[in-house]
């Protein structure tokens, strides 16, 4: 976990996984990394939430995996869902819901599953395509920590590769770009300089 900058109740916080996707961020506004997964997004977000000051929102921004044909570029998440919860077999074993899907208020109508599986086979593509258009690895915790504090939540992802075989390489190719493209929302779409 690494907080760059100062939160302040009127600014909101970007938060991303790792410094490749931050790396062109130049933005007085203040930057939270967390590390990749959900227990790291989970575990950060809410250590710094928990510390005093609360932002005005939280920002993820991020990378994610196309799951079906044809997704490219920056989508604003409208729902989440946790892809690696089995929520129907403890409902049935404790008869409570773990894991439901979350409506994002500002978000569009674009649903990400999030998962602590990095998505790079095409079995695990098709079976998670029925369910959401793009796949993460930390968007689901995030939002879990947010509306537990009380503090709204964007989430913003780039598609950096198409969640099949060769995704890990193509990652590691593309994040740059998708970075780049992250900047330029969040220099569009926030207050990204005072």
């Amino acid at each position: 976990m690494e907080l760059i900058g100062e939160i302040t109740a009127d600014r909101p916080l970007l938060v991303l996984a790792v410094k490749e996707e931050a790396q062109f961020l130049d933005t007085d506004l203040p930057v939270l990394l967390t590390g990749m997964g959900k227990v790291n997004a989970a575990t950060s977000l809410a250590t710094v939430l928990g510390r005093g000051t609360r932002p005005s929102g939280v920002v993820n921004l991020g990378t994610a995996g196309a799951l079906r044909p044809g997704w490219t570029g920056t989508h604003v998440v409208g729902t989440v869902i946790q892809h690696d919860l089995d929520g129907e077999l403890l409902a049935t074993l404790t008869g409570e819901t773990y894991g439901a899907p979350l409506a994002l208020p500002d978000g569009g109508d674009v649903t990400l599953a999030t998962g602590d599986a990095f998505i790079s086979d095409e079995a695990a593509r098709a079976r998670l395509a029925a369910r959401a258009p793009l796949v993460d690895m930390e968007g689901y915790a995030l939002a879990t920590a947010c509306g537990l504090a009380e503090v709204p939540i964007r989430i913003v992802k780039h598609v950096s590769d198409e969640a099949g075989d060769g995704a890990a390489r193509t990652w590691r190719e593309s994040v740059a770009d998708c970075a780049r493209a992250l900047a330029d929302w969040a220099a569009a779409h926030t207050p990204y300089r005072s």
